[in-house]
């Protein structure tokens, strides 16, 4: 029997801080989900009772998507700031040991986790690997500049057809409707978790270069296939398994194959020596 998923509120530095729970705490680690943006910790809430089956999971949202307030600014919202933000949950949970599941966005918001608290972080998963060229960011950033709202919708419009274009087998119109909802609980400022990630690329490579824990990039059919491939020579303890049967929706579409990769990984044993 799976538990259910419980959501929970504490405070942070810009206001409340909205995540996921779902199982109990045991000796294993818990097992802290960080979502890509603008999504939230809703991505992770059809895995969770699966990845807590005998241990805590928890998804959390970074200050504001899902419900977590917003920062007073687009420049406070940064990595370092949504990492910030899952140890003020840790905290408050009084979490000594975890690991780390990142995607996408979240991929670089656990590896600055892991870099903040080395000794309290177990394994880290990264979902994608993106590895951004500098010669690339730019584009990047043009391409998910915030869409001015207007009476032809055209934000909702692009929005949408991103959705079906990123599409993944098995995603559902229910799950890309989900995912649409998502983005709009965003506000105005939808896009600064993107513009978070791109002002965050050469730190990630930096980051994943010295990350000393045991570290899974699972790399999907999806749009950062080709960033992901670039990880392998920047690897100090982990590998990269690809994964081509899934894409986007695969949460949702396939959650108990998922769970079982992610579970595996975080049971195998390991030595962890880490040094703060």
């Amino acid at each position: 029997m799976t538990s259910k998923v419980t959501r929970y509120f504490t405070n942070g530095r810009f206001g409340q801080l909205h995540y996921r729970m779902a199982g109990e705490s045991t000796a294993k680690p818990a097992v802290v989900c960080l979502h890509m943006v603008p999504k939230s910790s809703r991505s992770y809430h059809k895995i969770l009772p699966l990845l807590g089956k005998d241990r805590l999971a928890i998804a959390i949202d970074y200050p504001g998507y899902g419900e977590s307030d917003p920062t007073d600014s687009e420049s406070q919202a940064n990595i370092d700031c949504y990492a910030e933000a899952v140890w003020d949950v840790l905290e408050a949970l009084e979490l000594k040991s975890v690991d780390l599941v990142g995607y996408h966005t979240g991929c670089m918001v656990s590896v600055r986790a892991a870099h903040l608290f080395p000794k309290r972080v177990n394994k880290v998963i990264n979902i994608a690997a993106p590895v951004f060229l500098q010669s690339e960011v730019q584009s990047f950033c043009d391409l998910y500049a915030p869409i001015p709202l207007d009476e032809q919708g055209s934000r909702f419009r692009t929005m949408w057809e991103r959705i079906i274009h990123h599409r993944g087998p098995g995603m559902t119109l229910e799950m890309c409707a989900d995912s649409m909802a998502e983005n709009l609980r965003g506000g105005e400022g939808y896009e600064w978790g993107h513009m978070a990630a791109f002002n965050h690329a050469a730190q990630y490579i930096s980051d994943i270069k010295t990350l000393p824990h045991p570290f899974l990039v699972m790399n999907l059919d999806d749009d950062m296939r080709e960033q992901s491939e670039r990880v392998d020579p920047l690897l100090n303890n982990g590998l990269r398994k690809n994964y081509f049967q899934w894409s986007t929706g695969f949460l949702d579409a396939f959650t108990h194959d998922v769970a079982e990769e992610i579970l595996t990984f975080l049971n195998a044993q390991s030595s962890n020596n880490i040094k703060e």
